[in-house]
Parts: structure tokens; C-alpha cells; sequence
């Protein structure tokens, strides 16, 4: 015999609501949260960016994650920079317990951080910081007209805090990142080109923008193209990203790949005008990753 269990509660569960439910720590992996390598990052930065939207639409005091500026526009919290640091998705696997602890620090009146905890059995898997500035556009429908603007719920962040993804945005648009004490800087370094033509239903999201967790996910496509399966087998220890731009539906980008040793790459990603968008850089483990469908964490300890 057959039973069909039947929700008879009839009252739909308000924003509010739905919204702390979006944010519980834990979360049940399958086939959505995975590749063949474990847990997938495109999807983690979509997680977390969207917990990121619903705690400051939270500490805003807002029913839902609807941000406008004063004059009523719809505003964006883009997200700046993203640092993700300790990286063991490969010890993720289906029917794991995801925990994901986050906690929201404001930075400045436009600005505001999260940082995640990512586990599973309380074993380290991830650790990620956001960075988010909030955004509308100045021209309608143009992607290329995204400008700063301030909200009137966030005049009462103050001072700018300490960030280290700030420094981070500061450093890079200051061109710091080609002098040789950073990491991922040599003038010995290989370079690559990689070009991409995003589609508008896969990579766009809702507010018509390229979405911020595809960038990474554009990088790894070229990487693996210029390195094949050298690159492929690579688990990422750490990934640094600064978002600079935004591109229109159907434009094309390209990805300027450097690698100066086997265990780190560092790119731009520019579309069609030149205008720089993004630059990423990323570090491995000396291991290779391996495919999987069932590899339980090692316990620490």
C-alpha cells in the first residue's frame, strides 16, 4: 500500500518567512550541489551570494531582498569581491550534511561583508568572504552604465571598517597586482587567451546582469581549454575574485589566462570594448582531484 503524506496547512508562508527558512545552516547535497569532483563551486557562490542578499535585506529591516535607492529605482547589492580560502570541496558527496555558518559585518555606507564557514560533520570545507556594494543602473536596460548609489538604510553604518577584500578591490584597480611580492605577479609568466560567448539563459540572472558566480566559472572553462586535463584534475585551494564591470546579453568575453608555476593562475576577463570586468586569481593542491561518488570526509583529529 501506497501513502501520500499531504501538507494541510494552506497558508502560504510569508517573504519573512521563506527568508529565515533560506538561510537555516544546514542543507542536504545531491545532484544540484555536486560534480563528478564533489562540491560545486558555481553553485556555493550562488548559495552564498543569495544568503549574502537575504542578510542584508535582514539587518535592513526589509520583508524581502527588494533594495531601491531614494528615488525609488531598483538597486542591486552587486558583489565586489568574493576570497574563497581553504577549499576541500572534494570531500563533498551526496546525502552529506552541509553546514554553512555566516555572519554579516558592515564596512561602510555602500558596503557591506559576509563570511561563511563551510562544513560537513563540523569539518572545514570551505572558508569565503563577499564583498557587496550596492549598484543601479544610470541608463536603462545598459549593463555598461552600472554606477554606485547609496541607500538610506544604510546611513547609519558609519565609519569604513577594516576589510581585506576592500584592500583587496583598492589593490587591484590601483594596478598593484603586477608588482612582483604579490603571489600570482611574474613577468616570466605564460599567458593565454580564452574567448566566450555567455548565454543569455544560463549565465544571466534575474536583474539581466552576468552573474557574479559565473566568472569562475568562465576562468575554469579556460584553464581547461588552454591546459586540458592537466587543469581539469586540479582541486582549487583558494580563489581570489574583483568585479570591475558588467557585459550585455550576447556580448563576448575574453579571458587573459597567466601561469607562472603549476599550482597557481591568475587572469583578466575583459569584454568586447576592452573594459576590463574581472580579475581572478586562483591557487591548487599539490594533489590532483579524483572522481568520486562516495568518499567520506576524513576525521580530523
Amino acid at each position: 500500500m501506497n501513502f501520500v503524506c499531504v501538507d494541510r496547512n494552506t497558508v502560504q508562508p510569508s517573504a519573512r518567512q521563506l527568508m529565515e527558512r533560506a538561510l537555516d545552516p544546514y542543507m542536504l547535497m545531491g545532484m544540484p550541489h555536486l560534480t563528478p569532483f564533489g562540491l560545486s563551486e558555481t553553485w556555493l557562490m550562488k548559495e552564498l551570494g543569495h544568503r549574502h542578499w537575504l542578510m542584508l535585506a535582514r539587518e535592513m529591516g526589509l520583508a524581502n531582498a527588494d533594495f531601491r535607492a531614494a528615488d525609488g529605482t531598483e538597486a542591486y547589492a552587486a558583489i565586489r569581491s568574493t576570497s574563497f580560502s581553504s577549499m576541500r570541496l572534494d570531500a563533498v558527496s551526496a546525502n552529506d550534511v552541509l553546514e554553512i555558518r555566516s555572519i554579516l559585518e558592515p564596512v561602510s555606507r555602500t558596503q557591506t561583508a559576509t563570511k561563511h564557514r563551510i562544513m560537513v560533520e563540523k569539518n572545514l570545507i570551505c572558508e569565503a568572504s563577499l564583498l557587496s556594494v550596492f549598484v543601479c543602473r544610470t541608463k536603462a536596460n545598459d549593463n555598461h552604465s552600472i554606477a554606485r548609489v547609496r541607500l538610506t538604510a544604510l546611513a547609519n553604518y558609519g565609519r569604513t571598517q577594516t576589510n581585506k577584500l576592500v584592500e583587496l578591490v583598492s589593490s587591484v584597480r590601483a594596478g598593484i597586482h603586477n608588482q612582483p611580492d604579490w603571489p600570482w605577479s611574474n613577468q616570466n609568466q605564460k599567458t593565454d587567451e580564452f574567448r566566450f560567448r555567455p548565454t543569455s539563459t544560463q549565465e544571466f540572472n534575474g536583474a539581466k546582469l552576468f552573474y557574479f558566480a559565473e566568472f569562475q566559472a568562465v576562468f575554469e572553462r579556460a584553464l581547461e581549454a588552454v591546459g586540458g586535463s592537466d587543469f581539469r584534475a586540479r582541486a582549487p585551494s583558494a580563489r581570489d575574485i574583483v568585479f570591475l564591470g558588467n557585459i550585455e546579453v550576447g556580448e563576448e568575453i575574453t579571458v587573459t589566462l597567466s601561469t607562472d608555476r603549476s599550482d597557481r593562475a591568475s587572469g583578466w576577463i575583459r569584454r568586447t570594448d576592452g573594459k576590463q570586468i574581472a580579475f581572478i586569481s586562483s591557487s591548487w593542491n599539490c594533489k590532483s582531484r579524483e572522481l568520486h561518488d562516495r568518499s567520506p570526509i576524513e576525521k580530523e583529529g
